[in-house]
């Protein structure tokens, strides 16, 4: 890959290098080939967020709580993100098609396992599966959209392979809910069967004899199974720590213990190992390392408001799934038209003025979230979700460019591996930090409103008031208490939310400074390779 244009070469091809390979194909092979190599990325991507708007009625079927649902979610993202420093090495080693092919089927089968697992152990077991295989999906489809098309063309096979991940998640959230509210919630992951099985037969038939070239490299056995101890138990501690009262738990405190040794061990041992798993020398870069820390924290936080969302609004707003995907899809139909021009703008314009658009409209979003009410219309739960299309269209293509503006072209596979599990490493986290936070919010504005209802300054008598209009409409006291009880939590996990939106625009807001602390991102200038 040129190193010649941050913008062109930086900011366009995030996930991996063009293979050398035979000649492009042409005509109807060619598009084809494109379309069945775009399911791949579709399906993926699908697969990371159509569980979103699910977890009430997974977790309600399996007889399990919300709060534990979640793991349906982050058991994926944590063993997506250790299995994708894996992929240079498994692509080197077998070739692009193989590994591409082999990851698809092997994707497809663990789907097939999720929609037919008997409990959450299970479940949970085989979307660790699902994530672990399917590590090299996006970067292979990607890898193999440019080697097919034509050297003129390949902005084209970008394109494709932009929208594609784009416009899943929009179908996510609605397929979901619609599945979840008229099937049962085995066919989200059932559906990926026939487009698994088109994608990998096409593929293969159409690109078996063009594999790429493969060498033998050792691979770094010991870095990987740090990377593995120290992330799991991390994961772990994070997700079940506030079931067991944080570190009042020994087990909490021996995760956390390992967590922390692991990391460091897997510093230390991935800084002095010839031949790294996770090349951390990219850190000596300053735009390499502020922009990984800020797409980090920015996808960390979209992330954990993309979760709590659907699930305010199907446990406390009374939402079906189908609508509560319905409220997230404007943000990825407004990032589909956007997107296009984020992307001529970036041709134009310093970088760092896209990921400062691009945080003031996520700040923007979240804030407007915070003015939400108790009867909000669907409009006005919907209209943030706009804004915040518009903070997605350019966040990722400013925030790839300028991380990796200054990285030597032979090193832009290795940043864009390492950025990639970085982002989706903190992802994960934030899925499970959210759903904490907002309990801990939760119970700290209960506290309150219950202090405020039976204190001194005439609270008790507002309860008698509603207990006696309870009356009135025909329900007895237990009922009534139960109807208040009821409000009151409503109000609290209503304040919990709001506090959480507001945070996380602040939160974005504090990003910016570090944005023009990195190094000007010219528009079709020359990257700097030296390191800072």
């Amino acid at each position: 890959m040129s190193s010649s244009s941050p913008t062109a070469d930086s900011g366009a091809r995030p996930a991996a290098a063009v293979p050398a390979g035979p000649a492009p194909l042409m005509g109807s092979t060619l598009w084809i080939t494109a379309i069945a190599l775009a399911l791949g990325t579709f399906m993926q991507v699908l697969d990371s967020t159509i569980a979103n708007v699910s977890v009430p009625t997974i977790a309600g079927n399996l007889g399990v709580s919300t709060s534990q649902g979640t793991w349906v979610i982050t058991s994926f993202a944590v063993s997506n993100g250790i299995s994708v420093p894996l992929t240079g090495w498994l692509m080197g080693r077998y070739g692009v098609v193989k590994v591409f092919v082999a990851s698809v089927i092997l994707f497809t089968i663990a789907s097939f396992l999720c929609g037919i697992a008997w409990n959450l152990d299970a479940l949970i077991l085989f979307r660790v599966l699902q994530g672990a295989v399917s590590g090299p999906m996006i970067p292979g489809s990607q890898a193999l959209l440019m080697m097919i098309f034509p050297p003129n063309k390949r902005s084209t096979a970008l394109a494709i392979w932009s929208m594609t991940t784009l416009v899943a998640p929009i179908f996510g959230p609605i397929l979901g809910g619609w599945i979840s509210d008229n099937m049962s919630w085995p066919w989200i992951f059932f559906i990926n069967l026939p487009v698994g099985a088109i994608c990998a037969f096409i593929s293969w038939r159409s690109l078996s004899d063009r594999e790429t070239p493969t060498f033998s490299r050792p691979i770094d056995r010991t870095g990987f199974a740090l990377l593995v101890v120290w992330v799991g138990a991390l994961q772990v501690m994070l997700d079940t720590g506030k079931d067991v009262d944080w570190f009042s738990s020994p087990a909490i405190v021996v995760e956390t213990v390992v967590a922390i040794v692991g990391f460091i061990a897997w510093v230390i041992w991935e800084l002095y190992d010839k031949n790294p798993i996770v090349s951390l020398q990219l850190f000596k870069t300053r735009n390499f390392t502020l922009g990984v820390i800020v797409m980090c924290i920015g996808y960390a936080i979209f992330f954990g408001n993309n979760l709590l969302m659907p699930l305010w609004l199907q446990t406390q707003m009374g939402y079906i799934a189908t609508w509560a995907g319905l409220v997230a899809a404007p943000s990825g139909v407004i990032a589909v038209i956007m997107t296009p021009f984020a992307a001529r703008m970036l041709n134009k314009y310093d970088a760092r003025i896209l990921a400062t658009v691009s945080m003031i409209f996520f700040s923007l979003s979240f804030y407007m979230r915070s003015l939400y009410t108790p009867d909000s219309s669907f409009f006005v739960l919907a209209a943030p979700m706009a804004v915040m299309g518009v903070a997605m269209s350019f966040f990722f293509i400013a925030m790839v460019s300028i991380s990796l503006n200054g990285v030597p072209g032979p090193a832009v596979p290795a940043a864009s591996g390492l950025s990639n599990f970085a982002r989706i490493t903190a992802g994960s986290f934030a899925a499970s930090l959210a759903t904490t936070i907002w309990d801990d919010f939760e119970a700290n504005h209960q506290t309150r409103l219950s202090e405020i209802m039976g204190g001194p300054a005439g609270g008790s008598n507002a309860v008698g008031t509603a207990i006696n209009g309870a009356h009135a409409l025909g329900l007895t006291t237990q009922q009534g208490a139960g109807v208040l009880v009821r409000q009151v939590m409503g109000q609290a996990y209503l304040g919990a939310a709001l506090d959480f939106f507001r945070i996380s625009a602040i939160i974005v807001l504090l990003l910016i400074p570090l944005i023009w602390l990195c190094k000007e991102t010219r528009p079709n200038g020359p990257v700097t390779v030296a390191a800072d």
